[in-house]
């Protein structure tokens, strides 16, 4: 079935209903390339109700991460991910293997007939599970939460390690392995145009948000201009920083060289720039071309969280941390800090 193409699924309402919970609700599902109490959740690693039994396939499936999120699920400072995932396996129990490096809401729906025996959530940071009934089994063994069966998730680089943990847990080895592709992932058969798929609505991707921390990006920087936390930088910022750093530093004696200027500090980048107002949390998410620069003026505390690869122009230290800072300084013989 192409990518691309958008399903949106169903449940229509007769006396052979797919489940006795009357908290089921439509899945919606796009097809394209701390833990709530309410749920079981096992503290060893296996499932001994499954024991007894070998009528069900071991399906894995995952990535590095899913979508991106505007919010965070824990104090990592990365930004959440999003699984959706949708099971189609109408002719045979399934047990679940999902993984990601990132910190992911595994979002699940089923199709009529598909029955979910057990679930085991792993990862490197925090895992959560949403669509779940709370009746079926659930695992989250993470390097997070230090879980009884180590972690692992499914990478290319990391399919070695299934096996083995599929043995340990179900007691025989993964039947397929089912790569996620932006954030979705469809397990076990293809989904036709008719295919109806529902999920629970006892537990919700939301359900998982960490309320007083910021919004993830460049939303959460948005946010915080619109909260007067903090303001755009300008080239007088800029000028600031340099003869701060010219005024309190130490003059060596060096004669003056002909048609040759005195080097100055390099200047801040202005460029996605910000001046912190006050008491201010980095947001998640903050690498490579997402990272920033910040600066603090005197008297104006030092941000809690996580930069990122953002550059820090601190006035009350006058040093520079971050990715820019260390390449661009001055050469030997201009000026330097007391």
């Amino acid at each position: 079935m192409r990518l691309g193409i958008i399903f949106y699924v169903f449940l229509f309402v007769s006396t052979n209903t797919w489940s006795a919970s009357s908290d089921l609700k439509p899945f919606d599902f796009q097809i394209e390339s701390n833990q709530p109490s309410n749920v079981t959740q096992n503290v060893a690693c296996g499932f001994p109700a499954l024991e007894t039994s070998s009528d069900f396939a071991v399906f894995a499936a995952g990535a590095y991460a899913g979508r991106k999120l505007s919010f965070q699920i824990d104090q990592s400072g990365h930004e959440a991910t999003q699984m959706d995932v949708a099971v189609n396996s109408p002719n045979k129990p399934v047990v679940l293997m999902l993984g990601a490096y990132e910190p992911t809401v595994w979002n699940i729906g089923w199709s009529k007939n598909t029955q979910i025996l057990a679930v085991l959530i792993s990862g490197y940071h925090r895992q959560a599970v949403a669509g779940l009934e709370k009746n079926t089994p659930q695992l989250i063994s993470s390097a997070d939460n230090h879980g009884p069966c180590g972690y692992f998730y499914v990478t290319d680089s990391s399919l070695q390690k299934l096996n083995p943990m599929a043995r340990r847990v179900f007691g025989k080895a993964v039947n397929m392995i089912f790569p996620a592709e932006n954030g979705r992932v469809i397990i076990g058969d293809a989904l036709q145009k008719d295919t109806k798929l529902v999920t629970s609505a006892q537990i919700s991707p939301a359900a998982f948000y960490v309320k007083d921390a910021p919004m993830a990006g460049a939303a959460g920087l948005e946010d915080a201009v619109r909260k007067g936390i903090l303001r755009k930088a300008t080239e007088e910022d800029a000028d600031l920083w340099v003869d701060s750093i010219i005024q309190n530093s130490v003059q060596q004696d060096i004669p003056p060289i002909a048609n040759r200027t005195l080097l100055k500090p390099p200047s801040p980048r202005i460029n996605n720039a910000y001046v912190i107002l006050k008491a201010f949390t980095y947001p998640a998410g903050l690498y490579g071309a997402h990272s920033v620069t910040f600066m603090i003026p005197k008297g104006v505390p030092r941000p809690i969280g996580n930069p990122g690869h953002s550059a820090i122009y601190d006035f009350n230290t006058l040093k520079c941390e971050g990715g820019e800072c260390g390449p661009r300084m001055p050469a030997t013989g201009s000026v330097s800090p007391r």
